[in-house]
């Protein structure tokens, strides 16, 4: 755990999410700023900065993660959809917590500013 990690605080309770699914590795909720209709992220416990920290220790724990989103994304009413693991500042990384974002059902209509 890091203990200024907001994925982190969400795993230990500290901060509420909209948990779908939970168990000793993983957690999964909605993102609290969809980009489609159906988004939401799986969460290793484990505080790991990014997939590029990732090495042959976390194989289970990666195939895990990616087994979970088709089964995960059923259960949310999704036929298709499309994963997503941002690596780094340079490839859009905002949270450094390992994540994968599930997405589909299609976009999700922002409002706009007049």
């Amino acid at each position: 755990m890091s203990v200024d990690c907001i994925f982190c605080k969400i795993v230990n309770g500290a901060i509420p999410s909209k948990k779908i699914y939970e168990d000793e590795d993983i957690i999964a909720f909605h993102d609290i700023n969809p980009s489609a209709k159906v988004h939401f992220l799986l969460v290793p416990k484990l505080h790991v900065e990014s997939l590029a920290n990732c090495d042959s220790q976390h194989q289970a724990l990666l195939g895990k993660l990616l087994l979970l989103a088709p089964k995960i994304a059923k259960e949310q009413g999704l036929a298709g959809f499309k994963t997503l693991i941002n690596t780094g500042r340079e490839g859009g990384q905002e949270v450094f917590h390992l994540h994968v974002h599930v997405l589909g059902g299609g976009e999700k209509q922002r409002k706009t500013l007049a």
